[in-house]
């Protein structure tokens, strides 16, 4: 039985301005994850995701690589399951650049 994960994800690269946080909602509501995706004032772009295991280490495969037209050249990943967690929400909401 798979447990749940929940992270967060900083990609850094050309991701600002090709689709990437739409393309992160996508990504992650097709494998059944919940959180949020926006752009940094930094330009990298933040995903906080929450799910089965194996969903979210799939996406985080997936952030490696990208939309079309997005040059990922750095992503870091950082667990929150000892963090409190907010009550559970569906799907991904993009919001407002942090």
């Amino acid at each position: 039985m798979s447990g749940h994960r929940s992270v967060e994800i900083i990609v850094w690269g050309r991701v600002q301005g090709v689709g990437y946080r739409a393309w992160t909602k996508g990504v992650a509501e097709a494998r059944g994850l919940s959180g949020t995706v926006r752009n940094r004032h930094d330009g990298s772009v933040e995903a906080v995701l929450a799910g089965p295991e194996e969903a979210v280490a799939a996406v985080i495969e997936a952030c490696r690589q990208g939309p079309p037209g997005a040059r990922v050249q750095d992503l870091a990943v950082r667990d929150r399951d000892a963090e409190p967690q907010p009550a559970p929400m569906r799907g991904v909401q993009i919001l407002p650049t942090a």
